[in-house]
């Protein structure tokens, strides 16, 4: 009873671990990263970072990879600042950094301009 109550445990497991990893491979795609490209790196180990840790900012940056380790590993170059760190990171801790809004929203439509502002004089009528 007890082989049988272990080998259905084990069977479980199995199919439990399986299906999570469908759901998981189904939804999430790595960023591919290539050398030259500008990233901003998570601050979660940073421990030596000045102020209470709410107020510090989630990632800092932006850095430029100068080496991919491998497809989930990158080498990036710090500034002063952080060139007590060490420079290697997995891409879980590092993200895609966009100058502009075009960049990061590539499909978004562009408002139009906006009227011309019509400046109205401010009086009082008592």
């Amino acid at each position: 009873m007890w082989k049988r109550a272990c080998d259905t445990a084990a069977r479980c497991i199995a199919e439990e671990k399986e299906y999570n990893k469908q759901r998981w491979d189904k939804s999430h795609m790595e960023p591919e990263f290539k050398e030259g490209d500008q990233v901003l790196v998570s601050t979660l180990n940073f421990n030596n970072l000045k102020g209470p840790n709410k107020m510090r900012d989630s990632f800092v940056g932006p850095f430029t990879i100068t080496k991919l380790i491998w497809k989930n590993v990158v080498e990036v170059k710090l500034t002063e600042e952080f060139s007590r760190k060490h420079p290697v990171f997995p891409v879980s801790l590092v993200k895609p950094y966009f100058q502009t809004e075009e960049e990061k929203f590539p499909s978004k439509k562009k408002n139009p301009t906006p009227p011309g502002i019509v400046k109205v004089k401010d009086t009082l009528a008592l």
